[in-house]
């Protein structure tokens, strides 16, 4: 069994693949404090609860905390005897990546970039709604654009409140109109719709710029679900796309 690890800024997940099926995905909250130890004990607590019986022969990480990257790497250790492949520079992905710095693309990205171009037709438009709202462009050869960055929906609904007195903390949740009758569904009008209405044109401007329609487009990420159900988009919904290619990237590295 192969185990994926993606170390995001809100949450990490573990993914477990059985050949080519995904056997559990499992996710945590990020917390930069954590020891080794203490993120051993959740991965043991995670292969418990999924009831992991299989014996992990391989382990492949994407980072965007450096923080927590290494005791990450730890603690799979203490409970697999594995070393596992962290994704960086110098390992194979297999994408080419077209922008002025490479290394300085996000792993996730590189990963979600890897595991869509491998399942999808190309060129291919990739939305991650996490702590940060990005959208990818894979090109027509399997080549990494570049991508559009905003701040993510969590992070607009803190500053929202935090910012303005009389603006309460919501939750995210879909409000049955866009014009709201009162402050909650209002303020979770402009969240979910504005976004929804965000990606269709940003995915539009990417595309005349690009001179070509995406053949598919996809979306994951922590929001994605509920979010691209009010874009008029045709987009697809992948919560494993990173998990993935992280699983495709281990292949290229071990054969």
């Amino acid at each position: 069994m192969l185990l994926t690890i993606d170390v995001g800024n809100t949450n990490i997940t573990f993914g477990g693949f059985k050949s080519e099926d995904l056997e559990f995905l499992a996710r945590i909250k990020t917390d930069k404090n954590k020891t080794s130890d203490q993120i051993a004990v959740e991965l043991k607590n995670i292969f418990s609860l999924y009831e992991v019986k299989d014996i992990f022969d391989g382990a492949v990480i994407s980072s965007v905390v450096p923080e927590l990257t290494k005791y990450i790497c730890e603690a799979v250790n203490k409970i697999t005897g594995l070393t596992p492949l962290v994704l960086g520079p110098g390992v194979k992905t297999g994408m080419n990546i077209l922008t002025d710095d490479p290394a300085q693309v996000g792993a996730d990205l590189v990963a979600g970039g890897v595991g869509a171009a491998a399942l999808y037709p190309l060129p291919c438009l990739i939305i991650d709604l996490g702590t940060a709202t990005k959208i990818c462009l894979i090109d027509k050869n399997g080549a990494f654009r570049g991508c559009a960055i905003s701040p993510g929906i969590g992070i607009s609904l803190e500053a929202l409140s935090s910012k303005a007195s009389q603006l309460p903390s919501i939750s995210f949740t879909t409000p049955d109109h866009s014009i709201g009758t009162n402050t909650i569904d209002s303020m979770r009008s402009g969240i979910v719709f504005g976004t929804a209405a965000m990606l269709d044109g940003l995915c539009a401007k990417i595309e005349e710029e690009y001179g070509e329609k995406a053949a598919a487009t996809v979306a994951t990420g922590g929001y994605s679900k509920d979010i691209v159900k009010s874009c008029n988009r045709d987009i697809i919904y992948n919560g494993e796309l990173i998990h993935y290619g992280l699983k495709k990237i281990f292949e290229k590295n071990t054969k």
